[in-house]
């Protein structure tokens, strides 16, 4: 087997069950599960149709490019949402989830000749990352996101030897778990740094469209490189239909940006197998080409932020977030797993330990003390959970 399989760590969810092994948790209370960034919300019943309407496309291989109508419809989207004109046949790729590419584009983009090769993460961070790069064969760099810098990744803490080893850095903006939205100067600097170090940008944009004000959506990379008037070269940007428009299980997603990249990685894809159903081809086109659905998506998250964290504000310590569905939130005493687990115990709540999402870096753990608490049920729900979290506190 794989000896690089040995230093992967257990899933966060995996360790969730282990904390909650052997708990009764209270049985006259209905379970609430805030843990997961699941998308609760009804799936929109035009998608629902246009998956069944080309099930007759099931006796075709898919090509791994995928199909003209979904880059086009992606492109367009691009354009609507970013401002930016992509080729669809360059620069446009589909892929199964957010999740399956970005893990795969590592496996693609790292140099096996070089002695070491090292991935650049925020910490906290999502799983897949540490994984993709282990797997790679490269070593991953953490730059802890606190509330002392604002969430950001501090580039100016990798030392300044280790830059020629770094062949890839993940962003995530929205970032998963704080919410924190990269700003025009963030993504100047990113870019800068790119351009010297001749590493490739891999941002992870899957929450981009769960956002507040909608006159006010989050600066997206394909937008800053824009407005910086630069291509898109070194940068591949990663989004998904899973929160957007509430189909996590259809598996569709894209990556967009630098056509030199895209042309390997889909030389990688090729043999990887990936390609994606054709049925869920044309539902993803119908889901990217409508935009009323993402509306009213986003009115129901706002609802529930509007609604739970007046409730929560004098539980629970934490920011309101840039974007996304999560609240990041400090604990009091800080023991964020003994929280978690005394939370599910005696409310039937379930919420993930902020430790669970980082890993220890400059001496800390930079998740250290916290919960995620994801918005992703209906309004009654989150209210309920947030009744419970707050008599919890007080009771404790």
């Amino acid at each position: 087997m794989n000896p690089r399989l040995q230093q992967l760590q257990p899933y966060p969810f995996q360790k969730l069950r282990e904390l909650f092994a052997g708990i009764t948790p209270d049985a006259g209370l209905s379970a609430i599960n805030l843990s997961i960034g699941e998308p609760k919300h009804p799936t929109p019943a035009f998608i629902k149709q246009a998956l069944s309407d080309a099930l007759g496309g099931l006796a075709n291989y898919p090509v791994t490019q995928g199909s003209d109508a979904l880059r086009e419809a992606i492109a367009d989207w691009a354009q609507r949402r970013y401002g930016v004109e992509l080729d669809p046949a360059t620069e446009v790729l589909p892929v199964n989830g957010s999740r399956e590419a970005l893990f795969a584009f590592a496996q693609a983009v790292i140099d096996q000749t070089r002695h070491v090769k090292r991935i650049l993460s925020p910490n906290p961070f999502y799983q897949i990352y540490e994984g993709a790069a282990i797997l790679a064969g490269a070593k991953p760099y953490f730059l802890n996101t606190e509330p002392a810098n604002g969430y950001r990744m501090d580039f100016s803490l990798v030392p300044e030897d280790m830059w020629e080893t770094v062949q890839m850095v993940y962003v995530c903006s929205p970032g998963n778990p704080t919410g924190k939205v990269m700003s025009l100067d963030d993504w100047r600097e990113v870019f800068a740094l790119a351009d010297a170090h001749d590493f490739i940008i891999a941002a992870d944009e899957c929450y981009s469209e769960i956002y507040f004000e909608e006159d006010a959506p989050p600066l997206g990379a394909l937008t800053a490189a824009k407005q910086l008037g630069r291509d898109f070269s070194r940068l591949v940007v990663f989004n998904s239909l899973s929160k957007r428009s509430n189909v996590p299980g259809l598996r569709s997603g894209f990556v967009a940006g630098d056509a030199a990249v895209i042309k390997q990685f889909l030389l990688y894809r090729t043999y990887h197998g990936s390609a994606m159903n054709p049925a869920v081809q044309a539902a993803s086109a119908a889901a990217w080409a409508d935009e009323a659905h993402v509306i009213d998506n986003r009115r129901q998250y706002r609802e529930k932020f509007a609604a739970v964290m007046p409730m929560l504000k004098n539980s629970l310590e934490f920011d309101a977030p840039d974007a996304a569905f999560y609240l990041w939130a400090r604990v009091p005493g800080g023991d964020d797993t003994g929280f978690a687990r005394e939370l599910f115990r005696k409310k039937h709540v379930t919420v993930l330990p902020g430790s669970y999402l980082a890993r220890e870096a400059k001496g800390v753990n930079p998740g250290q003390g916290f919960i995620r608490i994801a918005l992703v049920d209906n309004l009654a729900p989150c209210q309920e959970a947030a009744r419970r979290i707050v008599d919890f506190v007080k009771a404790a």
